[in-house]
Order: C-alpha cells, then sequence, then structure tokens
C-alpha cells in the first residue's frame, strides 16, 4: 500500500508542478505583434526608398560628432542599399 501512495503522490506533484508552469505562460501580445510589422515595414522602407533611407541617415547620424563614431552609424544604413550622396547628376 505504501508503494500506490508514494506514485499518487509523485503523480499529484507532478501535476501541480506542471499546471503552475501553464499558469505563467502569457498569451501573445498584439502589441509586440503590431511592433513587428512597423519594424517590418520601417526596414521595407528602408530598401526601396533611397531618399527616406538618405533623410533617416541625417536624423539619426548628423548630429554625432565623433568620425568613427558617426562613420559606424552610416555603414549601418549600407545594409539597407547604397544611400545617394548627392541628388545632382555629374556630367
Amino acid at each position: 500500500m505504501p508503494s500506490y501512495f508514494s506514485w499518487a503522490l509523485a503523480a499529484a506533484l507532478l501535476l501541480a508542478a506542471s499546471g503552475a508552469v501553464l499558469a505563467q505562460q502569457t498569451p501573445p501580445d498584439p502589441g509586440a505583434a503590431a511592433n513587428v510589422r512597423e519594424s517590418q515595414l520601417y526596414e521595407q522602407t528602408l530598401r526601396s526608398n533611397p531618399a527616406f533611407r538618405a533623410k533617416r541617415m541625417q536624423q539619426e547620424c548628423g548630429t554625432i560628432t565623433d568620425a568613427e563614431l558617426r562613420a559606424s552609424c552610416e555603414a549601418s544604413f549600407q545594409a539597407y542599399g547604397p544611400t545617394p550622396t548627392s541628388t545632382k547628376r555629374r556630367p
């Protein structure tokens, strides 16, 4: 009889522990999904619109005074495509 009691106690503890783990899991956050969609749209715009990319690069990197840090910032935008240095065409 003590053998059955031990098994029953172990099973009850196992079920209680697994229930606690399931209770701690949260459902998917709709705000997180929206953030992912917005990030994907932003990256798509960076890739497809050189003028937008140049403007964002100026906003994010333009105020950096350290030459090495600014170059690193500007290089991070190159992953999305070449950034035009000037809008004027050379003859």
